[in-house]
C-alpha cells in the first residue's frame, strides 16, 4: 500500500500545481482526456530495504500531453510539474519519502498526434 500512497501524493501535488492549466491528472492514459492532461505511470521498483527498515525505490514517469501548435506550453507545465513532484516528500502516513530524485526528461511529437512532456524521476521510501 505504500506505492499506492506515493503515488497518490504525487497525483495530489500535480493538481495542485498544474490546476486548471490541465484537464487532470490521471493514473495512466484515459480514453475521454481533453488537452492538454498528466497521466502517471510507473516506471518500476527495486528494494531498498535495509537494517531495520523496509523500503523501495520507485521510479515513475509523468507524461504531459498536448496539442498545441508548439512546445511552448508543454515545457512551462513540465516546468511546473517537475518542481511539484520534487516537493513530495516527508510522512505519507503509510511509508516515510525519504528523496525525491529528477532522472530525466523530453518532449516528443509522433508525426500525428500530441505532443509528450516525459518526466522520469526516482522515489526512496521506508515503511512505517
Amino acid at each position: 500500500m505504500s506505492a499506492v500512497a506515493v503515488q497518490a501524493a504525487i497525483v495530489a501535488a500535480l493538481t495542485e500545481a498544474l490546476g486548471a492549466d490541465v484537464s487532470g491528472v490521471f493514473d495512466g492514459v484515459p480514453a475521454d482526456a481533453v488537452f492538454p492532461f498528466v497521466s502517471i505511470e510507473e516506471g518500476g521498483s527495486a528494494d531498498w530495504s535495509f537494517k531495520g527498515a523496509r523500503g523501495r525505490e520507485q521510479r515513475f514517469v509523468a507524461v504531459l500531453r498536448d496539442d498545441g501548435a508548439s512546445a511552448a506550453r508543454l515545457h512551462g507545465l513540465m516546468a511546473r510539474a517537475e518542481f511539484a513532484i520534487e516537493g513530495v516528500g516527508g510522512d505519507l502516513g503509510v511509508c516515510r519519502v525519504a528523496s525525491v530524485a529528477f532522472l530525466r526528461a523530453r518532449v516528443v511529437r509522433p508525426a500525428r498526434g500530441a505532443w509528450a512532456g516525459v518526466i522520469e524521476f526516482r522515489v526512496r521510501w521506508v515503511e512505517g
